[in-house]
């Protein structure tokens, strides 16, 4: 192919994609008559109220959706347990959409507001379960950002919860909301690579040292007990509330496999068409920066052995920044008659030579490693919910599906902090080594423990 015959095609492909792409905003709409599993509690014209819980890096992916007419959406609180984050997200929303909600410290408080409709949920890891299990039972709708769930007992809660109340729960893996990725996992399921057998689902990215943690009075502003809420009380550590969290041992962080493996091992595991595995084995630890205040493994492989022998490895760098892959992150699903290579452009699809046969790229559709992420994909998501809740589409995400991925996290979690690989019920997903066991839950604050439905 000479270089202007690639660079013609290469144009194609991304106008069509674009095209592809403009429609998905709107094309949810298209199969309205489609979703039945939801009950239209909403009216197809009635405004939906929402609010945002946890206004750091991620909120903002939602405003362009929630600011944009067609979709009818009042904005009606802004809630974050810092006071900094709150005047600032009021500020931006004001001046992108013109939108003047309400600032709110307790999330609870907007839980009993009968008027609101859905809440967004971008909160630290261990307020996710406990704050959409409340909003569900006060009869709101969730997007419910990733992980879902602290731990797999309450990934096993939120669908229970999502039964019992029969609520629009989005788990906010935007690629499911992709035209690219829709299209690429239908073909991969009607044959289009053969028998799918493997996916690597990899992440790098060039995260640096951290501080080791240091006790030191709250900053102004914070509410340090709400910022615990269901995690066990101890004393405040220096900068722990902005981010650093992530990495300061097991309280509210999930490692970076809840922070991004969710998003690729969801792929992978939609690829090949698999639920829970029947062996999980890991191999990780902490390899760089070894002197700092990071408590987790910054580098994880693992491998999630399914029946029929398929399998899912997981090849995680947080900090070691090498291009491996020839992209940050992306999962490569193997088939017996060709691969495919998917990530949050699009996909490529190789035939047995390796040759590419097929892609269907747009090269920064959503953002891939910065934090906070967002672009057309989390637009589309974003959408995607109010239109199931509409009772217009059907959820590209639901959460029975989004905490079976996420239980892929949580395994290896729980084989790194046992130091041990481990059977699985491919049926139940429960673990079968009584030490695994042990962390299927955790140690709530009393008064904050999820209670069985």
């Amino acid at each position: 192919m000479n270089k202007k015959m690639g660079s013609n095609r290469r144009d194609f492909i991304r106008k069509t994609a674009i095209g592809a792409v403009g429609v998905t905003l709107g094309s949810h709409s298209v199969n309205a008559m489609s979703a039945k599993s939801y009950s239209k509690i909403i009216g197809s014209n009635d405004r939906i109220h929402v609010a945002i819980q946890g206004l750091g890096r991620r909120y903002n992916a939602y405003i362009s959706a929630m600011g944009d007419k067609k979709n009818n959406i009042e904005l009606s609180y802004l809630c974050d347990v810092m006071k900094s984050q709150r005047d600032k997200a009021a500020a931006n929303v004001s001046k992108s959409i013109g939108a003047k909600p309400k600032l709110e410290n307790d999330i609870r408080n907007i839980i009993n507001d009968k008027n609101v409709d859905a809440i967004f949920m971008a909160t630290p890891d261990h307020w996710h379960a406990p704050g959409a299990c409340m909003a569900m039972q006060a009869g709101k709708h969730v997007f419910l950002e990733k992980p879902c769930s602290h731990n797999p007992e309450e990934g096993e809660l939120l669908v229970a919860y999502q039964k019992k109340y029969n609520k629009v729960v989005q788990m906010g893996n935007q690629q499911r909301s992709s035209l690219q990725s829709q299209e690429i996992i239908k073909d991969i399921h009607n044959g289009v690579i053969g028998d799918a057998y493997k996916a690597i689902a990899f992440y790098t990215s060039k995260r640096g040292a951290v501080p080791h943690q240091v006790k030191a009075n709250p900053p102004a502003g914070l509410d340090w007990d709400l910022f615990q809420g269901p995690a066990p009380r101890r004393a405040y550590t220096d900068n722990t509330w902005d981010y650093n969290w992530h990495w300061y041992g097991w309280d509210y962080g999930t490692a970076e496999m809840g922070n991004n493996a969710t998003h690729e091992l969801d792929i992978a595991r939609w690829a090949l068409d698999v639920e829970y595995p029947e062996h999980v084995g890991i191999n990780a630890g902490k390899f760089q920066y070894k002197d700092d205040g990071w408590e987790m493994y910054d580098t994880m492989e693992a491998t999630f052995n399914f029946a029929d022998k398929k399998t899912i490895q997981w090849d995680g760098r947080s900090r070691n920044g090498y291009d491996k892959y020839g992209a940050g992150r992306g999962t490569i699903v193997y088939g017996s008659e060709g691969s495919a290579k998917i990530d949050r452009d699009g996909y490529r699809l190789y035939n047995l030579k390796g040759e590419l046969i097929r892609e269907n790229v747009v090269p920064g559709i959503e953002d891939g490693n910065a934090l906070g992420g967002g672009g057309q994909l989390s637009a589309a998501h974003t959408v995607n919910f109010f239109d199931a809740i509409r009772g217009k589409a059907e959820l590209t995400s639901p959460i029975d599906q989004g905490a079976i991925s996420q239980m892929l996290t949580h395994y290896a979690n729980i084989a790194y902090r046992i130091d041990d690989s481990f059977e699985v019920d491919e049926t139940t997903g429960r673990i079968f080594n009584r030490e695994a066991m042990k962390l299927w839950s955790r140690t709530y604050e009393p008064g904050w423990e999820i209670k069985s439905v």
